[in-house]
């Protein structure tokens, strides 16, 4: 109020009617008062996350990567792919218990983010990538990248390297050893030793021949692997001829066909040929001499056909049945580069099968002999 009665005297002196000025400062007043009666706003509520954990195990549920929340070093969330992993026990478990392995437990005390990799997590070749994000002082997220199949496919090729390096030399250095005591001792060598000689580099270099057109074989299969082939073959004609072509004149006789019944699949008809060309060949190689080879055709199943081709060999021991299909494997190398054998044909024949969509199945007994079956899918449009 003094305050106003002052303003007025001042407004007064100056010229200005002071009952103006009276009003204008009591509305100025009763503002101040209202403004101090009325109460604060009230603080807008705080944020909830839009994500519980139900709904955050929700979305992660199907994801084929293994993924796991953890809520204070506890397993709170994980995923079904981090249940086949680890098993179904790891919830509420420990998260250092549930691992149990030193380098994914570093990992895990550490205070930040981080990665490791974990040989051996769940089988003895496993191999994952753990990947863990750290959320607040609560929560952390772990990731788990399964590498296993890069790290074997790498390893595969370093060894498929190393295998063709090693058989590709061994031909090449008894070539240049032999041309070299030719070129140094010709005039000195024996007749009969220089055509010994000559034998030898023509019979190396046959089979490196043979290497280099195999490894071309399965270089081609192995791109075509995922091509689904789309010829209508007539299995029984192929068989018949393939088989000929691989046993040559000379063996016609050591092959017994029983192709009753003519089958039509959907395939590559010089593929298939070179498969029966391939089993043919290495029934008569390790077959017993002058024993007959038996080929069959059948169709045991309304939509397969099975091919078998049967030596009467001496067998092969129960042990290398699961690696006759691997490059460059031999039960017996000596006498199979002795016979001429480079170690891919079954190789080849695996894949060739894989590419049909058919099966393959390789059964031997000691003494016996051998029998590899095939069985094929069966044209429908047929």
């Amino acid at each position: 109020m003094v305050i106003a009665l002052i303003a007025c005297g001042v407004m007064a002196i100056s010229g200005i009617n002071p009952w103006l000025v009276l009003v204008l400062l009591v509305v100025w007043s009763g503002s101040l008062i209202l403004a101090a009666v009325t109460p604060p706003p009230a603080a807008p509520p705080p944020r909830r996350s839009a994500f519980s954990e139900a709904s955050i195990s929700e979305l992660i549920e199907h994801s084929s990567t293994p993924l796991l929340m953890t809520n204070r070093n506890r397993v709170s969330i994980a995923n079904e792919a981090a249940r086949r992993v680890l098993g179904n026990h790891i919830i509420d478990q420990d998260v250092r218990v549930a691992f149990r392995h030193p380098e994914a437990v570093a990992l895990l005390q550490r205070d930040g983010p981080g990665s490791a990799t974990i040989h051996g997590l769940a089988r003895r070749k496993d191999i994952y990538l753990m990947n863990r994000q750290v959320m607040d002082e609560r929560f952390a997220i772990i990731e788990l990248v399964n590498q296993t199949t890069e790290a074997q496919v790498s390893r595969a090729h370093t060894d498929f390297v190393a295998n063709a390096s090693h058989e590709l030399r061994t031909p090449l250095a008894s070539i240049i050893g032999y041309v070299e005591t030719l070129q140094d001792d010709g005039d000195s060598v024996p007749q009969a030793t220089r055509k010994k000689f000559l034998d030898t580099i023509q019979a190396e270099a046959t089979r490196l021949q043979s290497l280099v057109s195999d490894l071309m074989s399965l270089s081609r299969v192995e791109a075509e692997k995922h091509e689904e082939p789309d010829e209508q073959v007539a299995l029984k004609q192929l068989i018949e001829t393939a088989a000929r072509d691989a046993a040559g004149l000379e063996r016609n006789a050591q092959i017994a066909f029983d192709c009753t019944e003519d089958v039509v699949v959907q395939g590559d008809e010089r593929q298939l040929e070179q498969l029966v060309r391939n089993l043919v060949d290495n029934a008569l190689k390790y077959g017993a001499p002058g024993a007959v080879v038996s080929i069959s055709l059948d169709r045991p199943e309304a939509n397969r056909a099975r091919l078998r081709v049967t030596d009467q060999g001496e067998g092969i021991a129960p042990e290398h049945l699961p690696f006759l299909t691997r490059r460059f494997y031999r039960t017996d190398p000596g006498r199979s580069r002795a016979y001429g054998g480079t170690g891919l044909g079954l190789a080849i024949v695996k894949h060739i099968v894989e590419r049909h969509r058919g099966l393959l199945d390789i059964s031997s007994e000691l003494g016996r002999g051998t029998t590899v079956e095939i069985r094929l899918p069966i044209s429908l449009s047929a």
